[in-house]
């Protein structure tokens, strides 16, 4: 019980924000079907798919009309043997220029506009991926992967206070022919962040004169989530598939604002589809985030709608290039907030010397 009460329902929220457009343009639907560098992100069992050369992966977001910028880059590295790849991505979301207000008023009660400096708040992730291959007897289309990731925080408010925080990442991923299963298995062992403070006397004492509370040291701990999904591709014609994904979010920090919510645990449900042609041309939508919520048109502020955050994006493919768009929603259908999202992968294609 002394530890539970130490956990925090959205702790680290800016790891669940996603990683390259294809998946955000899928509403986070990756688990199963997700089969390049990003999967270090959504799925580490999926990195074995990366295989013959070194892959990259990167993407640049803003939030917020710019306020907010999020950044995300990969490499993904297969080793000789062809079953084992290994990974490392890193995530930034930071806030850039906030202004720092609490030396505005002076103690003569003044106001002194001079007294405002800014300063960035900002999130660091690093994960340090492995994936392996394992070998199943009776069938040369099934396939079995396992993967793991090992992730270090770094959180920083300016020069007031930092964080420093670990946890680690397990997946799965089954494939046979067509049909792709995945499941994931975030902080697992709990994520740790450990908070520090520097607040100097002349800031202590502005806090106590406000009746803001001194921060002290403290810890926080981000409870496990389990991720399960699963896809299937259908092939329409020679050059026309179209996969679809599902996927099943179970946190188990308390009652959430989801489709099915408990005080045990809470399911949140997301929706994608890829149609693709020769491989090459991709177009892609999603839907997730479902939550109730007032209805905007009741006047008796009583009446509750479903509403849920919609996601499109295409990708084009060139030889080794692959650059992938999406338009994503930080709201809902009927208040939206979109941002636009690019990113780019990269194959490292060895030199052919005889051309």
């Amino acid at each position: 019980m002394a530890l539970s009460a130490q956990f925090r329902k959205y702790s680290n929220e800016f790891l669940n924000i996603g990683a390259g457009a294809r998946g955000l343009a899928m509403g986070s639907a990756q688990v199963a079907s997700v089969s390049d560098g990003t999967a270090g992100y959504w799925n580490p069992a999926a990195l074995v798919h990366v295989k013959g050369q070194a892959q990259v992966n990167i993407m640049h977001a803003e939030y917020f009309a710019g306020i907010g910028k999020y950044d995300y880059a990969n490499v993904a590295i297969p080793l000789k043997d062809g079953k084992r790849t290994i990974g490392l991505s890193v995530l930034r979301f930071a806030v850039d220029d906030i202004p720092n207000t609490v030396f505005l008023v002076e103690p003569d009660g003044t106001i002194n506009f001079d007294n405002i400096t800014t300063f960035s708040s900002a999130d660091y992730a690093f994960l340090f991926s492995y994936a392996q291959e394992l070998k199943m007897k009776g069938s040369t289309d099934k396939k079995l992967n396992l993967g793991f990731n090992a992730k270090v925080i770094h959180r920083k408010a300016g020069d007031f206070a930092t964080a420093w925080g670990f946890g680690f990442d397990a997946g799965v991923q089954y494939i046979n022919k067509r049909f792709q299963a995945g499941l994931v298995a975030r902080d697992v062992t709990t994520t740790f962040n450990a908070w520090t403070y520097n607040i100097n006397d002349k800031m202590r004492e502005v806090f106590y004169v406000t009746q803001n509370d001194v921060p002290v040291k403290s810890n926080e701990l981000t409870a496990p989530k389990l991720i399960a999904g699963a896809s299937y591709n259908f092939k329409l014609s020679k050059s026309i598939n179209l996969l679809a994904e599902g996927n099943l979010d179970f946190t188990f920090d308390g009652r959430r604002n989801t489709v099915i919510s408990s005080s045990a645990v809470s399911i949140d449900p997301k929706i994608g589809l890829e149609a693709s042609v020769k491989n090459v041309f991709f177009v892609r939508a999603g839907i997730n985030n479902f939550q109730k919520a007032l209805d905007d048109n009741d006047s008796t502020y009583r009446k509750k709608v479903w509403i849920y955050q919609p996601a499109l994006g295409a990708g084009f493919r060139l030889q080794n290039v692959m650059i992938d768009y999406a338009f994503t929603n930080l709201a809902n259908q009927s208040n939206p907030l979109y941002t636009h999202v690019f990113s780019l992968k990269l194959d490292l294609v060895k030199k052919n010397k005889n051309k």
